[in-house]
C-alpha cells in the first residue's frame, strides 16, 4: 500500500471512543476507521468481522488485532481495494495500536497520537463507563442499516446527533449494540418462540386459513423459515402467499431482531 496518515485514538475500554470514532474522523478529514476488528469507510462496513460479537472477552480482544489470518486476509484486501489516504485506529493502548498496524501491515507509516482525556470530559467518561457497567452497552461507527447485517439477533438501536462543520450541518449515525460477552449474561430466543411469531404473522393475513408446517433454520448471519398453509379460496393466490412472506419477515425482524434471510412459503391445499 502506499504511505499514509494514521490517526490513533487510545483510551481505556468503556470511555467512549468509538462514540467520539466518527467526531474525530471528520476533524481529521478521515473517511476510513478501524475499530474492534470492522474496517467501515465512509460509514460502511467494508470487512472484517466485529469483537462484539465474540463470546468471550479474550476472543474479542484477538479479534480487535486480528490474530485470526482469514480476517486479518480480509481486511487487508479491504484496505488494499479501498487506498485510503488516511485511516483512524481504536485501541486501548499504544501496545494495541501498533499490534494492529503490525498485522495489517501498515508499519512504517506516520502515527497521530490522540487520547481519549484530550477530547472528552472527566464527567463524559463516567458516564460512558457507567453505560458500559451497567447495560451492557457498546458503539460501533456505522449506521444501524450496516451493524444490523452482521449483528442478526442482537438488540441494535440507532444514535444520531447533528453538529455544524465549517457553516454547514453534519449529521452523524452510530449505532448501539450489547455483545454475548457482557457482564449482564448472554440472551437466546428458541426456535419455539420463532414459530409462535411466523404462525401469528402468517395468520394475520386474511386469506389465510390455517399454517400446517413452520420450520426454522438459524445461522449466526439469521434465520431461514419455511412454512406450509392452507389458503381460503382466491384468486390472488400469489399475492396472499407473497403477503405471508412480508408479514413474517416484518414480525421476525421487528420483535426478535434477527436478519430474516429467506421465508419459503408452500400453499399445500386451499380452504
Amino acid at each position: 500500500m502506499k504511505p499514509l496518515d494514521i490517526y490513533a485514538l487510545i483510551g481505556p475500554s468503556g470511555s467512549g471512543k468509538s462514540h467520539r470514532a466518527s467526531l474525530v474522523a471528520m476533524d481529521k478529514g478521515v473517511e476510513t476507521i478501524i475499530d474492534d476488528g470492522l474496517l467501515i469507510h465512509q460509514g460502511r462496513i467494508i470487512a472484517g468481522r466485529s469483537a462484539k460479537r465474540e463470546a468471550t472477552r479474550i476472543q474479542a480482544v484477538k479479534r480487535a488485532i486480528f490474530d485470526d489470518p482469514d480476517h486479518r486476509v480480509e481486511v487487508m484486501a479491504g484496505l488494499q481495494h479501498l487506498q485510503p489516504q488516511s485511516i483512524l485506529v481504536l485501541g486501548t493502548s499504544e501496545h494495541m495500536i501498533h499490534r494492529i498496524l503490525d498485522a495489517l501491515e501498515l508499519w512504517g507509516n506516520p502515527i497521530e497520537w490522540i487520547r481519549i482525556e484530550e477530547i472528552t470530559t472527566p464527567e463524559e467518561r463516567q458516564i460512558a463507563r457507567q453505560i458500559r457497567l451497567t447495560e451492557g452497552k457498546h458503539v460501533i461507527p456505522a449506521p444501524t442499516v450496516e451493524v444490523q447485517r452482521s449483528f442478526s439477533g442482537y438488540l441494535v438501536d440507532p444514535l444520531r446527533f447533528i453538529f455544524r462543520k465549517k457553516g454547514r450541518q453534519v449529521e452523524v449515525e452510530k449505532s448501539i449494540v450489547r455483545p454475548t460477552y457482557s457482564g449482564l449474561g448472554r440472551f437466546y430466543i428458541a426456535d419455539t418462540v420463532l414459530t409462535a411469531i411466523v404462525v401469528h404473522a402468517a395468520g394475520s393475513v386474511p386469506e389465510i386459513a390455517r399454517v400446517s408446517k413452520v420450520m426454522v433454520q438459524s445461522s449466526p448471519d439469521g434465520v431461514h423459515i419455511a412454512l406450509d398453509v392452507m389458503p381460503r379460496l382466491s384468486r390472488r393466490l400469489f399475492h396472499t402467499l407473497h403477503q405471508v412472506q412480508e408479514e413474517v419477515r416484518r414480525h421476525i425482524e421487528l420483535m426478535t431482531s434477527l436478519n430474516v434471510l429467506s421465508v419459503r412459503v408452500v400453499a399445500r391445499r386451499l380452504g
